[in-house]
């Protein structure tokens, strides 16, 4: 396993960061934002007619971008700044980075990896018994008056005792499994590796997993790897009984079979916190009653991020000191 980064030599990356700017690429949580302007007299990539005319004033004296998942910096950019030695990912997603690149020219990677671990897992949960016990959709029928217009609705299904099926049992997905063991769930899951010890049942492929369980969560890492990892052949084998959870990437699944699928009656629901071409939403996924739809907000608790933007700053603090970083990606 190799530290992104770790060609370059530290005592290269400390001549270079002694005067070197911090560039922010893309939105970030103002809090940071505000913090990198004053703090690190931060220049903000442009977009449009003037980011050429920027890049070629700024981009030899900029030596570390604080970025997110939701932008990442290409390789392109990266040519651009020719002497970048750090990017500093606010959240635990990097796949909009392109790492292959910044290991091929030395620059290191960092993501906020762990303090965000628990907050998602338990939006997994909240997102999973939202959608199998039918709550948001239950909450829409009082409010629209249907109760009283059209009686009670249809039963729903229980969550204690479904058979879960978890892809990527890392940090996040290991922390969901903890919370199921409480619902009495028999859990499986895939990963690309069986892990020794896990008192989980493994299973080879997507496919096997989905066909195995009544309910199949994605808490897998996004990027070319994992892309449409769950594609129409795992929507198939989870069947017109079973439900998706993704808390993962939208990319992950293929968008366009989990919409067919859904439309036609192939899954009893979906709970989708992430979605291909984030903020869109397939119009199609609005009017089903059976899909819980929300913004991206995994992450989105005053302690977590409050807690994504102190490990953001301790890894910018930490390269501009030495020229390392406090939670380097690894590959």
């Amino acid at each position: 396993m190799t530290t992104i980064g770790s060609e370059k030599s530290a005592g290269a990356q400390r001549d270079s960061v002694a005067t070197g700017r911090v560039l922010r690429v893309g939105p970030l949580k103002p809090s940071l934002m505000e913090a990198l302007a004053a703090n690190y007299d931060a220049l903000v990539l442009p977009d449009g007619d003037d980011r050429a005319d920027f890049l070629a004033l700024h981009g030899e004296s900029i030596t570390a971008a604080v970025t997110s998942g939701r932008t990442g910096v290409d390789a392109q950019l990266m040519a651009e700044l020719p002497n970048l030695g750090a990017i500093v990912h606010f959240g635990v997603g990097y796949d909009t980075t392109d790492v292959d690149a910044a290991v091929e020219r030395g620059i290191g990677v960092s993501n906020t990896p762990d303090v965000l671990t628990d907050c998602v897992a338990d939006l997994a949960i909240g997102l999973l018994i939202d959608t199998v016990r039918q709550v948001s959709y239950n909450d829409r029928y009082v409010r629209e008056g249907r109760w009283v217009s059209e009686g009670n609705t249809q039963l729903a299904r229980q969550v204690t005792g479904m058979r879960v099926g978890i892809i990527g049992l890392g940090r996040i997905g290991g922390a969901i499994a903890d919370r199921l063991n409480g619902f009495r769930c028999p859990i499986s899951y895939h990963n690309r590796n069986e892990i020794d010890g896990s008192p989980y049942t493994y299973a080879a492929t997507p496919k096997a997993l989905a066909g195995g369980v009544d309910v199949l969560i994605v808490a897998a890492s996004g990027g070319a790897g994992t892309r449409h990892l769950v594609d129409r052949e795992v929507l198939d084998a989870l069947g017109p009984q079973g439900y998706l959870i993704n808390v993962a990437r939208g990319s992950v699944v293929d968008e366009d079979a989990l919409v067919e699928t859904l439309s036609g009656g192939g899954l009893a629901g979906a709970g989708l916190d992430v979605f291909a071409g984030e903020p869109l939403v397939p119009d199609a996924l609005l009017g089903l009653d059976n899909v819980v739809l929300l913004p991206h907000v995994g992450s989105a608790t005053v302690e977590t991020r409050a807690a994504m933007q102190a490990l953001t700053l301790q890894n910018l603090d930490q390269f501009l000191a030495d020229g390392t970083l406090t939670t380097p990606v690894t590959r």
